[in-house]
């Protein structure tokens, strides 16, 4: 099922949670909504669901306006954060539940609704815990045991609020490959909600990246990682080194330190911003005529394939950070309070207008 959000606003008293929000989502595809607390995500994906009403805008489900359609008539999954299982029921009366209380003319007969359960706990690998209660079981158990539940009707519509939120890194990890790997099994449209920028760029075919109740840009994950539309989609998705300065000729002026820009010559501004990534700075020992900008290594932390350098500057601007490889670190052999030279390999610049 394809679905088309048209122009949704929606406002809880002064607070504006959805601002003009129109968006498509097409059948198959595992997209992420993902932005700080409060930027809106949750609430479109329960306007979606059915769970909450929009002000003034429409959903459409494969074409037709579902605005006006109760959650029940969406053919909508809808699994939350913590689980939302029933703590007296067993794992399999869980997961059947939804199949139980449809209405009697589309109710499965118990034959059926036994095959189908059991079809499901295979599914999410847990066929072996069907008679356990939820708090017999690990977080990630219950996590699974609740996708199972949303699935057990058969939706057009997958939806994930949090889905991982409530568990600790390494149980996530693990959830999310699974998660993947269940739906290229399935491809059933669907979408999750996250702030975690590791989870989404892992998982997702496509990232939404929402800010303040607006769209700041949506594409693929690569896409929107190597080429952010706005300032706060490149701070938001992962660490940033900023380089304030005067554009002109397509080279940023920071400090007095030079560098090229993917502007081109033509565009000129007062005041801009370089963005630059902390993997995508070259870093030497500084000698004179060097070119780049002169810093001093603060602090280095080299554990693992990576070395994470802290750099100061002489005009007492932030601290840049750094990342090397480890070999390169070593062969550097680099030490608290030498002089260094960085120099970035790419450099993203907005304009005082975009960065602000």
């Amino acid at each position: 099922m394809s679905i088309e959000v048209r122009n949704i606003n929606k406002q809880f008293g002064n607070f504006v949670a959805l601002n003009d929000v129109s968006l498509e989502f097409a059948q198959g595809e595992l997209t992420a909504l993902l932005g700080p607390s409060g930027c809106g995500k949750t609430t479109l994906l329960r306007i979606i669901a059915g769970l909450e009403h929009a002000d003034s805008g429409q959903i459409l489900l494969d074409g037709e306006d579902a605005s006006a359609r109760h959650a029940r008539e969406r053919q909508v999954g809808f699994v939350f954060q913590h689980y939302a299982l029933f703590r007296h029921m067993s794992v399999f009366e869980n997961v059947a539940f939804g199949l139980r209380v449809k209405p009697r003319k589309e109710r499965p007969d118990e034959a059926q609704i036994r095959a189908r359960v059991r079809s499901l706990l295979e599914l999410v690998q847990l066929e072996g815990l069907a008679e356990r209660y939820p708090p017999q079981l690990s977080g990630g158990q219950r996590q699974r045991i609740a996708l199972a539940r949303a699935l057990a009707v058969e939706p057009q519509v997958l939806l994930l609020d949090e889905p991982f939120g409530a568990l600790d890194a390494k149980v996530r990890k693990e959830l999310r490959r699974w998660l993947r790997r269940l739906h290229d099994e399935l491809h059933v449209t669907s979408i999750f909600v996250t702030h975690d920028q590791e989870e989404a760029l892992e998982v997702a075919d496509r990232i939404v990246v929402m800010n303040k109740g607006r769209v700041e840009q949506s594409g693929a994950p690569q896409q929107v990682y190597d080429h952010p539309a706005t300032p706060f989609v490149f701070g938001f998705l992962g660490s940033v080194n900023l380089f304030h300065g005067r554009l002109q000729d397509g080279v940023l002026d920071a400090g007095g330190a030079h560098f090229p820009s993917s502007h081109g010559p033509d565009l000129q501004s007062e005041q801009a911003v370089g963005y630059v990534r902390p993997h995508e700075l070259e870093v030497d020992r500084y000698s004179p005529g060097a070119t780049g900008l002169v810093v001093q290594l603060r602090r280095a932390h080299a554990i693992g394939p990576l070395a994470q350098l802290e750099l100061e500057r002489d005009d007492n601007a932030d601290l840049i950070e750094a990342v090397i490889p480890n070999e390169r670190f070593i062969q550097l052999n680099l030490k608290a309070g030498e002089t260094l030279v960085v120099r970035p390999k790419r450099l993203q610049v907005f304009t005082d207008q975009r960065a602000g």
